[in-house]
């Protein structure tokens, strides 16, 4: 039976002449797992939120939406509410109340039911999501991977026929966002509930998917079973096809008369029976030296304890760190370790209670603002949006060098100078086209692009990172580090927080893992990656028994060739 069902539908943004949609024919199943893809401002979001009416964006519109089978504009508030459920890709923009218990009821009490049928479902849910061990706590006191997970039980209380997910792991770590999928694929799988999902990490969720859709520049440009978006994207040659899950980009690479892999599992699989008849010399790749360890110390952390509250226990013990010049340092770790509130520490925005942070051989504490923001520190918050001040990215832009006035800043000396730094950057960051929008009202991957725009403005000779490839599809992430790697040649050193372990091994020089306030080990990626299970890249996973060292998907397709 056909749940919603999409014809012709385009839709432009107030005084925006490109549509965000365009010719839209979509059908969806009872029961059937929908997996959305595609780059950033490619008009997913858009797309999903027009499934539920009180989230359509204002615009002009054309085409239909049945929800089984009438219009969903016919379906009154109620209906939608209880029937249509959707997670929201900043976990905190959905809670709406203070206790976990109360979050979990609030929808039930919204739509009326009585005191018994709310015990009885919150009771359910909380146990079924395994929420029964921090039932009464604050909701401020969850990590991020709490929150959206209890975001997600709040909305199956309701017992809806349709969940919909909006980039839902995009800001969890690698662990947490695979218990989350895991959780997502379980109510598919027990309850029959349609999901239908947009999601930049595919390795994980595209093996559960019924049906795959790729957009681009807003159109559906692929559907199909995921073996063969794979083999469509590959075909054509298109960007999306970085996005496909390891052993797919992989087997694409490598002669095989084999059925393409799409799981880890699959390509060890795959990669036996490979070498099985032509068996494989044990290729190890060498293990990278610290290229920069004779250069200066630029960042120094040195036995530095944090708490926000002298009653909170410490978030930062004992830890102790050094970064080169012209260093990339990328720090991974799960979510509340303390990773964010180190890089507050080195920014100067918070203050250790014990122990030191240089800058430059500096005390962060005895510098001013203008002598670390002018020049000397960049910093990337993890939400773009507190960067955002006025109406228009192309006033953003201009805001953060003084404005468009003749009036100097300290790292321009024209108008004109400014200008021409303004559309350079905007061209490297591939936002020219946004100048005329509200910097609210574009994707999150293009508003993470636009902070970052900013930032490199200021011509920073340190560069704190807070998750920059959150919200970022695969081909624009390769393209984001070649640009930092461009900017490490000019002696920038970057420091950078992320839970993207492929972004971190394809372009860190040091990764670090932190642990309960501190940095339990540091190392090359190479020799970082090829000994966790966990926080390690897929292509490692999956090709470790043959070789070893390899941790790209780079590093297997030239060990394949080289023994194939």
């Amino acid at each position: 039976m056909t749940i919603i069902k999409v014809n012709n539908l385009s839709f432009n943004y107030p005084e925006i002449k490109k549509p965000a949609l365009k010719n839209i024919d979509l059908t969806i199943e009872e029961g059937n797992f929908v997996v959305l893809c595609g780059k950033s401002g490619c008009g997913k979001s858009t797309l999903l939120r027009h499934f539920k009416s009180v989230l359509t964006p204002h615009g002009q519109r054309t085409g239909e939406i049945l929800y089984q089978g009438k219009k969903l504009e016919d379906a009154d508030l109620r209906t939608q509410s209880q029937e249509i459920g959707y997670v929201l890709q900043s976990p905190e923009n959905q809670i709406v109340t203070d206790k976990v218990w109360h979050e979990l009821a609030f929808g039930l009490e919204s739509l009326g039911y009585d005191t018994p049928t709310i015990r009885l479902r919150v009771a359910e849910m909380a146990s079924y999501f395994g929420i029964q061990n921090w039932f009464k706590r604050n909701v401020v006191e969850l990590s991020g991977g709490q929150k959206q997970l209890l975001n997600l039980a709040s909305i199956m209380a309701m017992h809806p026929l349709v969940l919909i997910l909006d980039e839902p792991t995009s800001q969890l770590d690698p662990i947490a966002a695979s218990d989350f999928l895991e959780t997502v694929k379980k109510i598919n799988r027990d309850l029959g509930t349609t999901i239908i999902m947009t999601e930049h990490r595919l390795e994980d969720i595209l093996p559960v998917a019924d049906q795959v859709l790729v957009m681009d520049e807003g159109e559906i440009i692929a559907s199909g079973t995921p073996a063969d978006i794979g083999k469509q994207l590959h075909i054509i040659g298109h960007d999306m096809f970085l996005s496909m899950p390891t052993p797919m980009q992989i087997f694409a690479e490598v002669d095989s008369q084999q059925v393409c892999p799409i799981t880890v599992r699959e390509g060890r699989k795959w990669m036996s029976v490979l070498f099985q008849e032509h068996p494989a010399q044990k290729t190890t790749i060498p293990i990278e030296t610290r290229a920069s360890e004779l250069n200066e110390t630029v960042v120094e952390l040195k036995d530095v304890w944090f708490r926000y509250d002298k009653n909170l226990p410490d978030v930062v013990k004992d830890l102790s760190l050094k970064v080169k010049k012209g260093e990339f340092y990328c720090l991974v770790g799960g979510n509340g370790t303390g990773k964010t509130t180190s890089l507050s520490l080195i920014s100067g925005l918070n203050k250790p209670y014990r122990g030191k942070v240089l800058l430059n051989g500096k005390d962060v504490r005895k510098l001013s603002d203008k002598e670390l923001f002018q020049g000397m520190l960049g910093v990337l918050p993890q939400n773009p949006q507190s960067l955002f001040v006025k109406k228009t990215v192309e006033l953003d832009l201009y805001e953060i060098i003084g404005g468009t006035k003749e009036k100097k800043s300290s790292a321009y000396d024209s108008e004109i100078d400014k200008k021409t730094a303004v559309h350079k950057i905007a061209e490297l960051m591939q936002i020219t086209q946004l100048f005329d929008q509200h910097p609210y009202d574009l994707s999150g991957g293009e508003q993470q692009r636009l902070a970052l725009a900013k930032i490199m403005l200021m011509k920073p000779q340190i560069l704190l990172l807070d998750e920059p490839t959150k919200g970022l599809d695969n081909h624009f992430k390769q393209e984001l580090g070649q640009i930092l790697k461009k900017l490490q040649e000019h002696g920038v050193t970057i420091v950078m927080v992320s839970h993207d372990i492929e972004f971190c091994a394809l372009f860190g020089d040091v990764c670090g893992l932190f642990f309960d306030g501190n940095i339990v080990t540091s190392n090359t990626p190479r020799a970082f990656f090829s000994g966790n299970s966990f926080y390690t890249t897929a292509a490692n996973r999956m090709s470790r028994h043959i070789f070893e060292n390899a941790i790209t998907v780079k590093d297997v397709i030239r060990c394949c060739r080289i023994n194939h």
